[in-house]
């Protein structure tokens, strides 16, 4: 059974990727990234995290589209939920880079 939940959860992801450059609401961003996707044991919810909001408003859309490529007995109900973790992880990125760590191989040998 983790197996095919596994294999259904990277099928929506893909699919999901694709359906959504052609979500036509303005309330959702162009630059949309699918961060990861987790699949219930029953197949009866699918929490998706993304790097921005407005996909709860196409939800009837993105169903209605994951029906007709992934043949389901039945499809999920998709919570979107925002993840800030690439931008988390580009501020600290940032910080690292700001920093003046010198490293061993860059310290120069000191005469005595």
């Amino acid at each position: 059974m983790a197996f095919r939940v596994g294999r259904t959860s990277e099928d929506l992801k893909r699919e999901l990727t694709d359906i959504i450059r052609y979500v036509k609401d303005p309330r959702v961003s162009s630059i949309l990234t699918i961060i990861k996707v987790e699949l219930s044991n029953d197949l009866s919810h699918c929490k998706v995290y993304i790097s921005s909001l407005g996909l709860n408003n196409a939800n009837g859309f993105i169903k209605h589209e994951v029906n007709s490529r992934i043949k389901m007995r039945r499809i999920p109900d998709f919570h979107f939920i925002a993840d800030d973790s690439t931008e988390y992880s580009a501020g600290i990125a940032k910080i690292l880079n700001s920093l003046d760590i010198r490293h061993d191989d860059e310290e120069g040998t000191e005469e005595e």
